[in-house]
């Protein structure tokens, strides 16, 4: 008999107004720009999770992930994207 996975369900997030976006300086390597957006992404990414409820990096499977990603009109994080974004919800017990 197969075992239910234990999966918290993401409630609607509500949308909070969010800082003006700043342009980027110019003249840096493409790498660079990359990673840039990358971590803003993943910042935001986990800054939502936090707010539905998801509090420790197993909670949040890359399937989680891209769901609230799509339900805060972000587009779909990379795999790369969502080892970031647990590593940003890293939990420590005291």
């Amino acid at each position: 008999m197969p075992m239910a996975a234990a999966v918290t369900p993401v409630p609607d997030l509500p949308s909070y107004a969010t800082l003006p976006t700043k342009r980027v300086p110019a003249g840096r390597p493409r790498e660079w720009y990359e990673t840039h957006h990358r971590r803003l992404k993943a910042m935001r990414l986990a800054i939502a999770l936090l707010n539905s409820g998801v509090y420790r990096p197993e909670q949040a499977p890359n399937r989680t992930i891209r769901t609230t990603a799509a339900r805060i009109g972000v587009r779909p994080p990379s795999d790369t994207t969502c080892r970031m974004v647990r590593s940003l919800i890293r939990y420590e017990q005291r």
